[in-house]
């Protein structure tokens, strides 16, 4: 399993804060080498000039005034001693060689001079020099450099958190058009087109503008061919009238039951297409507030007084929703047509979701239908049986209408078979 992570965010952060704190790093690398060289020459020159100056004063001070004047001499890393120090072996630790070398550069040349180590965990050395008069003179030593101020710390870990801010910020200007390009897509519905704001950067307006003409093109082509099957549908209206006319003039009664019958087949293929055109366009009706549980135990009640087996539940005991009550109907007949026509029954239940949708669950005690045409059902004219008996098969239009419809509504229609038997049809509707 690869621990690079997939989201685009994470990653660009990565790579930009790694870079950054590469460069960072890098920059005070140097800026701390440069730091200590300098601060080395300078503390090198200090001690050789100081130093130089403290044992001639020292030297040319008489002996009882000596004692006095070490602790104006002495600074915050060496000191003065009137004594032969402390004896031990000369130095070879890196970090007084180069006090030992300005020293001697200093010293040797005007008094005798030699050096010990002192012992213990840090570096530390005793110069031992003699004065004019014979006197003894010990210069005690700890080279070291100065000391990191306190702040830096601080200001470095402020830095990393300033880096590690602005770019997530620059990523996130970077990552922001794609996520709603992205929800754009999921969204997006032939039959409503939702225009992407066109702002931001140049390249961002430009891939909106794309965007949004390819949503009209498309609602373009849909509304054509909508308007042909419309047209198609509604011209064959007439000829199917004319013929039914003739056909109640024949003089054979079982060819004209059998004509009749293909003919009432043919108007009811042709209104289910002008049905489907209709439900492919924007919807007209305006948005009304109803009472949804009402809504539905009315509908029941309906075809429960024509003799259907229709049953309604709620988990609700009211819920208000604003929506188009007419295409509401339209889709909750077609659902529960198609239920009573395979199943002979049909139980209608309503729920709500945490997600806020309204579910409407319509269920039924039928055969089903197989996995893979559970999508296949919601294209126009696909039909499960292939029989030509429209009284089974049906036209293949009343889920396709039903799921044109809710999606229009901004909702979904699902469909799933139950564990014991039958069919499953879920709407779930936006609570706006």
């Amino acid at each position: 399993m690869s621990l690079w992570p997939r989201s685009l965010l994470a990653r660009l952060s990565i790579v930009v804060l790694a870079g950054l704190l590469i460069a960072n790093t890098l920059s005070l690398s140097l800026v701390m080498l440069e730091r200590n060289e300098s601060a080395r020459s300078v503390m090198l020159g200090n001690l050789e000039y100081d130093v130089g100056t403290s044992v001639a004063i020292i030297n040319r001070l008489p002996a009882n005034e000596r004692e006095a004047w070490l602790p104006r001499l002495a600074r915050g890393n060496y000191r003065y001693l009137l004594s032969s120090g402390m004896p031990g072996q000369p130095p070879a630790d890196k970090r007084s060689r180069d006090a030992i070398q300005s020293l001697t550069q200093t010293l040797a040349d005007r008094y005798p001079l030699y050096f010990t180590a002192v012992p213990g965990p840090v570096s530390h050395i005793q110069a031992h020099v003699t004065l004019d008069d014979g006197s003894p003179l010990t210069l005690d030593l700890i080279p070291h450099m100065p000391p990191v101020a306190r702040w830096l710390p601080v200001v470095l870990i402020i830095q990393l958190l300033l880096l590690s801010l602005c770019a997530w910020l620059a990523v996130r200007m970077v990552t922001r058009p794609f996520s709603r390009f992205t929800h754009a897509v999921e969204t997006l519905e032939p039959t409503s087109a939702q225009v992407m704001p066109e702002r931001g950067p140049r390249e961002v307006q430009l891939a909106a503008k794309a965007f949004n003409a390819m949503q009209e093109r498309i609602q373009d082509h849909l509304k054509e061919r909508a308007q042909i099957l419309a047209a198609i549908s509604h011209d064959l209206q007439t000829p199917i009238t004319r013929m039914k006319l003739r056909v109640e003039m024949a003089n054979d009664p079982p060819l004209r039951e059998k004509l009749t019958q293909d003919l009432d087949h043919m108007t009811q293929l042709v209104r289910e297409g002008i049905a489907y055109a209709r439900s492919s366009e924007r919807l007209e009706e305006a948005e009304q507030r109803i009472e949804l549980r009402s809504f539905l135990d009315s509908l029941t009640c309906d075809y429960t007084d024509v003799g259907k087996e229709v049953k309604f539940t709620s988990d609700n005991p009211a819920l208000p929703l604003a929506t188009r009550p007419q295409a509401l109907r339209r889709v909750m007949s077609n659902l529960l047509d198609n239920a009573l026509k395979y199943g002979g029954n049909a139980e209608v239940h309503l729920q709500t979701e945490a997600t806020g949708f309204a579910q409407i669950i319509v269920t039924d005690n039928g055969p089903g239908l197989p996995e893979a045409e559970l999508d296949k059902v919601l294209q126009p004219f696909y039909r499960v049986e292939n029989s030509r008996n429209r009284t089974t098969g049906g036209t293949g239009l009343g889920l396709a209408i039903a799921a044109q419809l809710v999606a229009q509504m901004g909702g979904r229609l699902t469909l799933s078979n139950r564990a014991d038997g039958g069919l499953q049809v879920s709407v779930a509707l936006p609570m706006r």
